[in-house]
């Protein structure tokens, strides 16, 4: 199995802390002193990996040409959990389930972002059909930087079943649709939840929606129809963490 890329201090200081085990080796850029750069180095050497000292050049062609900030880590591929561990990640929350679903995003970038936002937000999981979604890998680890290790990925065989389940469990789904009724600002967000955004263009899926307790929408002023699924659910995700900040408070 090939390895993949993490690449960037901020996302591979994630790595080393989250789960070393995963890393294979370390490539450093040659001549970079800056101290971030040499904090990482040093945490390296201290666990015990691999680390080569190499030309920048080396690390350019190796990311092809995207910002590595001097640091690039080889690593097992990431993994996706399943219907089990979420499972197990319900029973042992000792706080109202916050979830996010998300209903055929296949872009690397969309999800990372939506995987950034979401450990922003405190959210607990992140689940997703395993058919039509994007794999956990190098790009999606790049763009998160740093939450593809922190927040767990859950990709399902069926979302319409996992969703009755989640029901069965007595957490509230919302779904988001441009043609809702309720602006996400009105709706109740507080409790056990889960946040359903669907792909960008077509929306949630049939059976997705007839899954939902609840749809809601963002206000548009402008032009444009529709936001970016990742900006859209930056926006509901902290719509519903001001609800549920006031109620803790």
């Amino acid at each position: 199995m090939s390895d993949e890329l993490i690449f960037g201090q901020h996302a591979v200081r994630t790595a080393l802390k989250r789960d070393t085990s995963r890393i294979r080796g370390m490539l450093f850029q040659k001549g970079r002193r800056d101290e971030k750069a040499q904090a990482l180095l040093e945490l390296a050497e201290q666990q015990g990996l691999s680390v080569q000292i190499v030309p920048r050049q080396q690390l350019d062609e190796l990311t092809k040409g995207a910002v590595h900030q001097g640091v690039v880590a080889r690593c097992a591929p990431m993994k996706s959990h399943n219907e089990k561990y979420l499972d197990q990640l319900l029973d042992s929350l000792e706080q109202p389930a916050f979830l996010l679903i998300l209903d055929g995003v296949t872009d690397p970038h969309n999800l990372g972002a939506c995987l950034r936002t979401a450990d922003a937000a405190g959210v607990h999981a992140v689940i997703a059909p395993k058919d039509k979604s994007a794999p956990l890998n190098a790009t999606v680890a790049k763009v998160a930087c740093g939450a593809a290790e922190a927040v767990p990925y859950v990709q399902v065989t069926n979302l319409a079943r996992t969703l009755q389940k989640l029901q069965q469990q007595g957490i509230w789904i919302t779904g988001t649709a441009g043609e809702a009724e309720l602006l996400v600002s009105q709706a109740d967000l507080k409790g056990p939840m889960a946040l359903v955004m669907g792909a960008e263009g077509k929306g949630m899926r049939r059976l997705t929606r007839e899954h939902c307790d609840q749809l809601v929408k963002i206000p548009m002023a402008g032009e444009v129809s529709s936001l970016n699924v990742s900006v859209a659910t930056g926006v509901c995700l902290f719509e519903a963490v001001r609800q549920r900040s006031t109620v803790e408070a």
